[in-house]
């Protein structure tokens, strides 16, 4: 994925500005829970990191180490989970119900890949049957996404 990121502009505080969810997904059957954690950047709206695991404070420790080291020193809003807080610095984190809009291009982005992923959506007949393809699928997707927003901004 770096190589479809945008380096942050250090001259602008808004490309440091992140924003983090997790979404609901499953492998095979919907007892087998798979969230996807994902980060973005509100100015170029690309996916700077993600992970899929659980909705444990572990899986939030990989997502926040697996961000880029020029996005590391950003500011990230999120919703109240509780492992946002425990893990996120408290200088970097601010905590925010949705009617604030602080989450909006995240929560935006959720839908996005509902729509264009079939084994994504809640209520569906196309589904993972390996943690391993649900994994290569949402890569691809990321990579193909970030790309796209690239070349709009570039």
């Amino acid at each position: 994925m770096s190589e479809t990121l945008l380096p942050p502009d250090t001259e602008d505080a808004k490309s440091l500005i992140l924003e983090a969810d997790e979404l609901w997904s499953f492998v095979f059957k919907k007892e087998q829970q798979a969230w996807v954690w994902i980060v973005l950047c509100r100015k170029t709206r690309q996916v700077i990191a993600y992970v899929i695991g659980d909705r444990t404070e572990d899986t939030c420790k990989k997502l926040w180490a697996s961000l880029p080291q020029a996005y590391s020193s950003g500011h990230c809003y999120t919703d109240f989970w509780s492992a946002y807080q425990s893990v996120i610095p408290k200088k970097q984190h601010t905590a925010v119900g949705k009617e604030t809009g602080e989450t909006a291009h995240v929560e935006r982005w959720n839908n996005t890949l509902r729509q264009r992923l079939g084994r994504f959506v809640r209520k569906t007949l196309s589904f993972s049957k390996s943690t391993v393809m649900h994994y290569i699928c949402l890569s691809l997707f990321l990579h193909r996404y970030n790309l796209e927003r690239a070349s709009i901004l570039n």
